[in-house]
């Protein structure tokens, strides 16, 4: 019950556009993945880059278990297999960008679709927090049972080799 577990890893392309940009980078994400991102709108307009309230400027998909674990060992090494203390929160959460999508590797360059950067977030947990969440019986998670940054660092590290700076 004590050992840290991946909840989920989120991927997340913005392209602050829509329409052919926006396409293009579904595509991408959908090449990398194996599966349909979903498209995100605004929250509010910024009349300074064009945006309105509504429209859909980003893509992003949600990966879990073994699929999130696949793709997280692609995306430590297009990163270099390094992350910094600052990039995990105090709940042991962590997310890192990619700048360009092709430092993944096995990701084919495609000239009509071209080169974006992406975020990848990272949910850890330990087995029974979902108790806190869950409708019926509810019931609080005490502070020792929660994941801290140093605990899910040590994870990361021992489980995926990831240099943590």
């Amino acid at each position: 019950m004590f050992q840290p577990i991946i909840e989920k890893v989120t991927v997340n392309i913005s392209v602050g556009k829509s329409g052919e940009p926006l396409e293009k980078a579904v595509k991408i994400l959908k090449s990398m993945v194996n599966r349909e991102p979903c498209r995100r709108d605004a929250k509010k307009s910024v009349k300074a880059f064009s945006i309105l309230r509504g429209e859909a400027i980003a893509c992003m998909v949600t990966l879990r278990r073994v699929e999130a674990e696949a793709f997280l060992k692609r995306a430590f090494r297009a990163v270099g297999n390094r992350l910094y203390r600052s990039n995990f929160d105090r709940y042991g959460n962590f997310a890192f960008g990619i700048k360009e999508h092709l430092d993944v590797p096995d990701t084919k360059y495609d000239p009509e679709l071209g080169v974006v950067g992406m975020d990848v977030c990272v949910t850890l947990k330990r087995r029974g927090e979902h108790v806190a969440k869950r409708k019926i019986a509810k019931s609080r998670v005490g502070p020792s049972h929660r994941l801290t940054a140093e605990e899910a660092a040590e994870f990361i590290k021992s489980r995926f080799g990831v240099e943590i700076a």
